[in-house]
């Protein structure tokens, strides 16, 4: 294998590994992105992080020292998610990530591979969740970015960032239905499911439950697969010497349409029908966000952010189609996010010339109402306690660590009403390993 094709086996890899196994906090997006900033809290916008600024603003890769950077990072997130008193078996993944970035004077460049978020849970074949139809119940969404950045110093004070961002997604769902739910989600059908036949198809003896299935059994990737680009704008504004300024934009994806091979799904009605999944117009949001870095002393700084998530444009519903040869059937299960709002706040004592201590606390929202909140997709946690170090090993080597704590949030599920226990709990604890080296 030569040099190149071996770079590019190694890209994919790396990416296949970061988005394939996310779960996120803000919603679908992770509260911090890099340790550096994880540890005070997910505040990123307006100092230099690391190759991870590619990810938070990438203005600020024009803060770092000249050079080349190569940052090499591994994420454990760990969430606690039960629902009608039932545990989640998905408490464990792994998230690598990867930057390279080359600045000088003027310019700045570079590229990364970098998990952005998903989420996802499983429970077991004899669970409440699972409705009596003895199979598991799982779901595992994940979204990466493969991202090119450039940023530019426009004048002594002021730096101009953005980013191409080629991302891409990939969805497993393993779901069961009573069939009043079923009928709930019906949105329309041809051939076999078409709305005269769908009395006829439901009212089969015996027949009580549903299941609609698409799941490759991949840690890495899901059966559903889709990608598009994006993008990112970003500036810093260096006030005086001690305090600096920063904006970023982060558009909305222009991903496909998610899909299954041609028989890489089911529904189960009495029967197992092989057929294809498509989910239709699933994107991630847009994002602005605002912040500012203060150098109280050569020893202290501290750091704010304030994002705005815009979900209400992106989850208000979630749609699927099944197709096989009888006909296609569609499906909505609505969501109504609303748009969420997130304020980070963190610090930094250097302790001396090796040593960092960070901490930090972030607080969003909860976007997703209680009377749409699934079992599946619970990502209603809010707050979120940090901290971390960083250590100089060499003029040229550092390493950074970092830990998130969400403490648990309980919602009493609308949409659940009538189990025995309709409330649903998630809490959750990150970590982040970095390991940098400069040359």
């Amino acid at each position: 294998m030569n040099k190149i094709n071996a770079m590019r086996a190694t890209a994919v890899a790396v990416g296949m590994l970061a988005a394939g196994q996310a779960w996120a906090t803000n919603g679908m997006l992770m509260e911090g992105y890099g340790p550096v900033a994880l540890g005070m809290g997910g505040a990123a916008q307006a100092y230099d992080n690391g190759t991870a600024g590619m990810m938070n603003n990438p203005a600020t890769l024009q803060l770092g020292a000249n050079g080349t950077r190569v940052d090499m990072a591994l994420g454990l997130l760990g969430p606690n998610v039960s629902a009608m008193g039932e545990k989640s078996g998905g408490t464990s993944y792994v998230m690598p990530a990867l930057g390279w970035v080359r600045k000088n004077d003027q310019f700045s460049y570079g590229i990364g591979i970098f998990g952005q978020g998903g989420m996802g849970t499983e429970y077991a074949a004899n669970s409440m969740n699972a409705a009596g139809t003895n199979e598991p119940v799982r779901s595992e969404l994940a979204v990466g970015r493969v991202i090119f950045p450039v940023s530019y110093r426009a004048t002594d004070k002021l730096n101009l960032g953005a980013s191409l961002d080629y991302t891409w997604a990939s969805l497993d769902m393993r779901m069961a239905a009573g069939l009043a739910q079923l009928g709930s989600m019906y949105s329309g059908g041809t051939g076999n499911f078409a709305p005269a036949n769908l009395p006829g198809l439901m009212a089969q003896p015996g027949l009580t439950t549903a299941r609609i299935d698409f799941s490759d059994n991949n840690k890495f990737t899901g059966a559903a697969k889709s990608s598009g680009f994006t993008g990112k704008l970003g500036a810093t504004f260096q006030v005086d010497k001690d305090l600096t300024l920063g904006a970023s934009y982060h558009l909305k994806t222009n991903l496909g349409d998610l899909k299954t091979n041609a028989t890489g799904a089911s529904l189960t009605m009495g029967s197992s029908m092989p057929g294809r999944m498509t989910v239709r117009d699933f994107q991630m949001p847009a994002m602005w966000a605002v912040g500012a870095s203060w150098n109280a002393s050569s020893q202290l700084q501290w750091v704010g952010d304030v994002k705005r998530i815009g979900w209400s444009s992106v989850m208000k519903n979630f749609n699927m189609t099944f197709d096989n040869a009888g006909g296609s059937m569609s499906f909505t299960l609505p969501q109504n996010w609303a748009d969420q709002t997130v304020v980070s706040l963190g610090g930094a004592y250097k302790i001396d010339s090796a040593w960092t201590a960070r901490a930090g606390y972030s607080h969003s929202s909860n976007p997703i109402p209680d009377a749409t909140v699934n079992p599946l997709f619970p990502a209603i946690v809010k707050d979120h306690y940090t901290a971390g170090f960083g250590y100089q090993i060499s003029k040229t080597m550092s390493l950074d660590a970092a830990v998130s704590h969400a403490p648990t949030v309980t919602v009493n599920a609308a949409a659940l009403q009538g189990m025995p226990n309709s409330t649903i709990t998630h809490s959750q604890t990150n970590y982040q390993l970095m390991l940098s080296t400069r040359y």
